[in-house]
């Protein structure tokens, strides 16, 4: 098999590396070779995070050569731009539809992307985009940090492992009084991507 190479990107606590741990070992699973590595920035609470996930037959290096990202799964808009350039134009992008404003912004000294501009963008730059209202549908479960396993369940519609697979490395991975509300939140997220293929 090829490498599949996956970027995820977001800001610090959103979830992104319980999502990058659990991609990890799901692909582990499945049976591939596996390469990880993720890099905080240095406020973690709001600070950019991001993760290099890889799955292969043999994978020598955890971070995915620059423009070779197969799936993009990015937690908040303007991180999801800002790592664009990474995706090859084959590439898929699944991007929750929330906007974390950063320092520069909130002080004046820059502006968010407009979404008009934000989603040519996107729909320039690569074959497959889903716009995910990811924060909305954590929201509707009753708990919006569980955001990023929505994420992670759409995402789950787009690869060749099954759900049982996902779902018994997600119940490995999070607090037993958790799990349940977890399982929800991934199969909302898949649903979602299967009413979208």
């Amino acid at each position: 098999m090829e490498t599949v190479n996956f970027m995820i990107t977001g800001v610090g606590g959103q979830g992104t590396i319980l999502a990058s741990d659990i991609l990890a070992a799901v692909g582990l699973a499945a049976g591939y070779d596996v390469k990880k590595s993720d890099i905080l920035g240095l406020a973690v609470r709001g600070g950019a995070v991001l993760g290099h996930i890889r799955w292969g037959e043999q994978v020598h290096s955890p971070i995915v050569p620059e423009g070779r990202v197969d799936y993009l799964l990015a937690f908040e808009i303007l991180e999801g731009l800002r790592r664009l350039d990474q995706v090859h134009v084959g590439g898929t992008v699944l991007i929750n539809q929330q906007e974390i404003h950063p320092a520069s912004v909130t002080s004046g000294l820059a502006a968010y992307p407009d979404r008009d501009a934000a989603n040519e963008a996107l729909n320039v730059a690569v074959e497959r985009v889903y716009h995910i209202p990811g924060l909305g549908m954590a929201q509707n479960l009753g708990n919006a940090r569980v955001l990023n396993v929505v994420l992670i369940g759409a995402l789950s519609g787009l690869l060749p492992v099954e759900p049982t697979v996902w779902e018994s490395v997600l119940g490995e991975r999070v607090p037993a009084r958790y799990k349940e509300l977890n399982i929800r939140a991934f199969r909302s997220g898949r649903e979602w991507i299967e009413e979208r293929r």
